[in-house]
């Protein structure tokens, strides 16, 4: 039976793959949050299997503990690195352990995961492979105040177009999703002031999730940008130079999200 492991599974995106990913996948699902896990696992009427992994994933002794289920996981077919930490405000005034973080959670798990899942792949060939890496429209520009966020939603992406190339004729379909403001906890948990910010602006976890599997599939692309707003602003962002881009985002960030420098 197909398996898919999602990070992040406990809310937001990851928890809507999970839904989604229910009616034709067994489930592990990885996230800090045990309970909320097994309230999810609960609400599926698949029959499926589910096995939850509590794992804080800024915790090297944690991540690898997933890298083992993923790498002993025998029928895995799909790895959905979701699991993010974002924050927002001057770099040099923010919590240090948290910042850090976000590069232990964003890049160093994503890439220890990836690892594993390509290496399972190797070897136990399942007639289908996919990875999906989560980045962010963020990852397309510098952005000030959420600087090490976005530099890490940018490694997510080159990356993922980089190991993308290299499995090209080992039938593996690497995505790496970059949403744009999705409706989900993750603006709450980084104590980010979204209040501003106009409706039309958001996507819901569910849509943005629809429109990343019904995209997974070989010659689909690598990149995938959900929403139309969003799309045009990774395409403004790749036409502007960087410095630039930076200013502009300076001031974007400024007045929608009363970031203060």
């Amino acid at each position: 039976m197909a398996t898919a492991l999602i990070t992040g599974a406990s809310s937001g995106l990851g928890a809507e793959y999970a839904r989604q990913l229910a009616p034709a996948y067994d489930l592990i699902l990885v996230a800090r949050n045990e309970a909320r896990m097994q309230s999810l696992a609960q609400s599926f009427s698949s029959g499926r299997k589910v096995k939850i992994i509590a794992a804080d994933l800024t915790k090297a002794v944690d991540v690898e503990r997933v890298e083992l289920a993923v790498a002993e996981a025998t029928d895995l077919q799909l790895l959905v690195n979701n699991a993010g930490l974002g924050t927002v405000g001057k770099f040099s005034v923010l919590d240090a352990v948290t910042e850090k973080n976000q590069v232990l959670l964003n890049v160093n798990a994503l890439v220890a995961l990836s690892h594993a899942a390509l290496g399972n792949f190797s070897r136990n060939r399942p007639a289908q492979a996919a990875l999906i890496n989560v980045a962010s429209v963020a990852g397309f520009q510098p952005t000030p105040f959420s600087a090490v966020y976005a530099a890490s939603k940018a490694f997510v992406k080159t990356f993922s177009e980089g190991i993308a190339e290299e499995v090209r004729g080992d039938g593996v379909i690497v995505q790496c999703l970059c949403p744009g403001l999705t409706r989900t906890e993750f603006q709450e948990r980084g104590h980010i002031d979204v209040s501003s910010l106009p409706d039309f602006a958001w996507m819901s976890a569910e849509e943005v999730v629809r429109i990343s599997l019904a995209n997974l599939s070989p010659g689909s692309g690598v990149v995938l940008v959900p929403g139309l707003l969003n799309q045009a602003m990774a395409l403004a962002s790749s036409a502007v130079p960087s410095a630039l881009n930076a200013r502009l985002m300076a001031g974007v960030m400024k007045s929608a999200l009363n970031v203060r420098a």
